[in-house]
């Protein structure tokens, strides 16, 4: 049937940026919504707060609860806005319904109800949420439905003095219910609750093709954007972002980038909902910080998902920064959009209450770079511009080029406006040290360099000035690690002009004893300018140092790699991924080899030591107790970067045994893709893996 389609708060609050950059993933038109439950401002700028899920699972208790309200306080986490606390699912008793029909807590979880609970977090000047499903209860489908008890289940939520309820949909979708028709049901039972309590409503329908299998359009949570603007505070625009007690930084990118694609639905009181943060759920403190930087932009809730009891005092401050809170909390509640090509490195941008633009350096990739772009392309005009980095508070001028050096996996946050009054301190930007070669060779952008005992390498450091004054005698000194050495090569320049860069290079040598791991490279990067004391900032970029290379004929597996990612979960060792049973394939087992979910790259150091690999691929057979659903995978097999292996698209009932020519090969990877269908039961198994050495 064709949709109608129509403009949906396309220029709410001067939306798009002015000057015409290009603006990836809006939509061209929106289809036109339902006006059955009037939509209610209950949260103009997007809500914060912490909620049980990623934490605590599937048994959030009243002592776990009660304790993490403390401590959102005691944090201060509460005073700068974290003031929502959402008991998840699995809260409801085994039998979740007395035999009147009223929903009944757990009362091994929650052994004096749910009310005093409330009046607990009430009284910590903190606000409740509960959880339940659009759905009917379906035993072993879900923990609880509300589909025949809309009414009833709302007035409930009023009754116990809840402020916001989040609506799943497993239920629904085990249900074959339509989300539209159910969730604009159930908004309207939250509107009319029989105590008048306005409750927040967060529609999340977390069902998406491919990950969940394939299901209709009007049924995944891609769709949701069509009609939850009129009748939700917020509503998940991807599936979830990641697993009990586990959140990566690729899920947090696909899941921004899918939360990107509507950004004219946005706007107050209403919000696209990318999911939870996730420090210290599997992401490093950088990643962190990058998903805090989008989130930000995105002006998406900001919902904590880990236990905020036991993070570190560098997570808290994250969470807590207050110059990029106020960029997600802006008044005008638009969401960032993409200026430029999507790719490695991008910048997004975001108009701010009064005209400034909160700008993002994204760098996707694994290797620093500097990224910049121009006023002009986000939007603004003039010949002098303010620059407050929002993560370091750092204030400082350009003449129209908006620049930062950017860590592997890093995203750079900029307060940008027009500049008035006395010329401030130029934009200089103190690059992070880069190996570009090792023993001659190249590493290729946004790569990951690998350096090894007794290696020899390239490593520059790139110091532009964006002001518009000229900087004077330009200096980069390189630390590195002890028994290490770094020498200059060549001269820095007297004076580095406005809108001009220099790149100085060192030469970096090993000692043969390197010990493996992550070592640290610090740049400090000096300049002087007219009327200050010569200026410094220190930067720093992380080296992999590889481990010995294998000897003789040996099992991969069984040799310590450089790095190994899967899509769930994490790669297994000798087990299909999980660790739950035996490689085995087509019922051949297979005892040595690594099990993985795509996508999926482990990373060995061979240091040209090795001849040949043998080794079988294929689906792992756990998937046939699963489904007939997904189960594709690609395989390749990469030498320094080159294509030795690639098999094509493999099914549950194919495998491919390989050998493959190692010869001259420093650093191998073995990739797994997802054969373009998402990575829904893909366990691929690299068994084998026979190396000659």
């Amino acid at each position: 049937m064709k949709r109608h389609l129509t403009v949906l708060l396309a220029l709410l609050a001067g939306l798009l940026v002015v000057n015409g950059p290009a603006h990836a993933g809006a939509a061209s038109g929106s289809v036109a919504v339902t006006t059955a439950a009037p939509q209610q401002v209950l949260s103009p700028t997007p809500y914060m707060g912490w909620n049980t899920y990623y934490a605590l699972g599937g048994d959030p208790t009243e002592a776990e609860v009660k304790s993490t309200a403390d401590f959102l306080v005691s944090s201060g986490l509460r005073d700068v806005g974290y003031e929502y606390v959402w008991i998840d699912g699995n809260w409801a008793a085994p039998t979740p319904r007395s035999s009147a029909g009223d929903l009944v807590p757990n009362p091994d979880q929650f052994p004096n109800g749910l009310k005093p609970l409330v009046d607990y977090i009430h009284a910590k000047g903190l606000k409740a949420g509960i959880y339940t499903d659009a759905g009917p209860y379906i035993p072993g489908k879900c923990g609880l439905g509300s589909h025949g008890y809309y009414q009833r289940d709302a007035d409930q939520f009023a009754a116990w003095q809840f402020d916001a309820v989040k609506v799943d949909y497993l239920c629904g979708i085990a249900a074959d219910l339509d989300p539209k028709t159910v969730y604009t049901e159930f908004a309207q039972a939250l509107r009319n609750n029989a105590s008048g309590r306005p409750m927040l409503f967060n529609l999340c329908n977390p069902v998406t093709s491919p990950d969940w299998g394939n299901y209709p359009e009007e049924q995944q949570s891609t769709y949701s954007w069509t009609y939850a603007p009129a009748i939700a505070q917020s509503w998940r625009t991807y599936t979830d972002v990641g697993f009990v007690g586990e959140i990566k930084f690729k899920d947090v990118l696909r899941n921004y980038d899918a939360n990107a694609r509507h950004p004219d639905v946005a706007g107050p009181g209403h919000f696209n909902d990318p999911d939870y943060l996730g420090p210290e759920l599997g992401m490093t403190d950088e990643e962190f910080r990058t998903q805090m930087t989008l989130w930000s932009v995105a002006a998406a809730p900001l919902v904590i998902g880990s236990d905020v009891r036991k993070l570190s005092q560098t997570s808290l401050g994250i969470l807590a920064d207050r110059d990029v809170l106020a960029i997600n909390q802006d008044p005008a509640g638009i969401q960032a959009v993409r200026v430029g090509p999507a790719g490695t490195t991008e910048t997004w941008v975001k108009r701010l209450a009064g005209g400034d633009r909160a700008v993002v350096l994204l760098n996707r990739g694994d290797s620093p770079t500097t990224l910049t772009t121009t006023a002009r392309s986000v939007g603004l005009s003039g010949d002098r511009f303010t620059l407050k980095n929002a993560w370091t508070d750092q204030v400082t001028e350009s003449a129209g080029t908006i620049s930062a050096a950017v860590p592997a996996h890093g995203a750079a946050l900029f307060r940008v406006r027009p500049a008035t009054g006395k010329p401030g301190l130029p934009h200089v930007v103190a690059g992070l040290p880069q190996v570009t070669q090792v023993g001659g060779d190249t590493v290729p952008s946004g790569v990951a360099p690998v350096v090894a005992g007794g290696d020899q390498a390239r490593v520059e450091v790139t110091v532009r000035n964006d002001g518009a004054r000229p900087v004077f005698a330009p200096r980069v000194e390189l630390a590195v690690p002890v028994g290490w050495t770094a020498r200059p090569l060549g001269k820095a320049p007297k004076l580095l002009e406005s809108n001009r860069s220099v790149t100085l290079a060192f030469t970096m040598t090993l000692p043969a004893t390197a010990a493996p791991g992550n070592a640290a490279l610090t740049a400090t990067t000096s300049y002087e300018v007219p009327g200050k004391r010569r200026l410094r900032h220190e930067t720093a970029t992380a080296v992999v140092v590889a481990p010995v290379a294998p000897d003789g004929d040996v099992v991969l597996s069984h040799h310590d790699w450089i790095s190994a990612t899967s899509g769930w979960m994490s790669p297994t060792v000798d087990r299909s991924v999980g660790g739950w049973s035996p490689i085995s394939m087509l019922g051949q087992v297979h005892p040595t080899g690594i099990g993985v979910a795509s996508p999926s790259s482990v990373r060995y150091y061979l240091g040209d030591r090795c001849t040949r690999l043998a080794t079988t691929v294929g689906i792992d057979d756990a998937v046939r107790n699963v489904g007939p659903e997904g189960g594709t995978s690609t395989f390749q097999v990469l030498g320094d970067g080159r294509v030795l292996f690639d098999s094509g698209v493999l099914t549950r009932d194919d495998v491919r045994e390989v050998d493959i020519d190692l010869t001259g090969v420093r650093v191998l990877d073995l990739v797994v893709g997802d054969a373009g269908d998402g990575g829904y039961n893909d366990r691929a198994n690299w068994a084998g893996l026979n190396a000659t050495c």
